[in-house]
């Protein structure tokens, strides 16, 4: 009878679509009984009686549907089919070993790690996707800290960091994940009333939603004010949650990252206004081996590098 050797190491039978899965405890013993050579020696191996010993080795030659041993009263050999199997049983108890080291590293994970973020990626990026980070480590506390001004890794405020600002001092890896893309964008009832306008190719006549004082350098405070030439802003606030709302609410033209304004339904009308930010992953340097540290840290990649495209606009 033919066999068929799949890549995911079952064998099935071809001609016989009903034939068995197999079942790992038959490998096992299996494996058992063609490295020990009797069922005895296999059995006190696997600490199991020799019965049940006979049965795994009886159910896994009835599932492939061919003989892997030729029974002597001196011991078990393997038949030329058995001894074909054995590399292959040998890789699925590598690959078994390796499930079950990394699940007892998984759960052995405990203790805390900081991460400074900025609030909008973490409201709306990293907090949503956390369940699936906490599902694999339940015992592993994650601390964000959204205050990025005064979190600092040099200072130890802080154990790794996803930013838009590249770290100029201090002990740190660097990674760049991707970027944040960034423009200029309305509310529907704004975008109305702007087709009423003639329209000249600028924003002479747009109420603008500019930024604080304190916010003054951000990029996206610097294109308002270019644009605004000494004109008086429709208003200003101090973080993004405000920005969005009031331009929401009508008020007129912000600089908005992609993600965040197409979250709140909003219109864009230029999407590329030069101010997109690279996305950085940060990393104190002696912490960059530890598990906790790494862990989060493939969490976040991961992430990133799947919401690119809507990161990025």
């Amino acid at each position: 009878m033919k066999r068929l050797e799949n890549n995911d190491n079952r064998i099935s039978i071809i001609g016989n679509p009903a034939s068995q899965r197999l079942v790992w405890d038959d490998t096992r013993a299996f494996l058992a009984v063609a490295r020990q050579g009797t069922l005895s020696a296999a059995a006190i191996k696997m600490n199991i009686g020799i019965a049940t010993l006979s049965r795994h080795i009886d159910r896994l030659e009835d599932a492939l549907k061919v003989p892997l041993f030729i029974r002597h009263q001196t011991g078990y050999q393997l038949t030329e089919d058995g001894a074909d199997l054995v590399h292959k049983a040998e890789t699925m108890e590598a690959a078994a070993l390796a499930f079950a080291t990394g699940a007892n590293e998984q759960a052995a994970m405990t203790g805390k790690i900081r991460l400074a973020t900025a609030e909008n990626l973490a409201t709306n990026l990293i907090l949503p996707a956390l369940p699936t980070f906490r599902s694999r480590y339940p015992d592993l506390l994650v601390e964000v800290v959204t205050d990025i001004n005064t979190a600092n890794l040099h200072r130890r405020d802080a154990d790794l960091a996803v930013r838009m600002v590249k770290p100029e001092r201090g002990n740190v890896t660097l990674r760049k994940l991707g970027m944040l893309g960034y423009g200029l964008y309305a509310s529907s009832d704004y975008v109305e009333t702007r087709k009423a306008r003639p329209n000249t190719g600028s924003y002479d006549g747009d109420d603008m939603i500019a930024w604080g004082d304190e916010q003054s350098h951000l990029p996206a405070a610097n294109w308002i004010e270019r644009v605004l030439r000494g004109r008086q802003p429709a208003i200003t606030t101090t973080s993004l949650s405000t920005q969005i709302a009031a331009t929401k609410a009508g008020l007129g033209l912000s600089i908005l990252p992609h993600f965040l304004a197409a979250d709140a339904n909003l219109v864009c009308v230029e999407p590329d206004v030069g101010v997109d930010q690279p996305i950085y992953l940060v990393i104190q340097s002696d912490l960059a081996q530890s598990r906790r540290t790494r862990a989060l840290a493939d969490f976040l990649v991961e992430l990133v590098v799947k919401n690119r495209s809507r990161l990025s606009g």
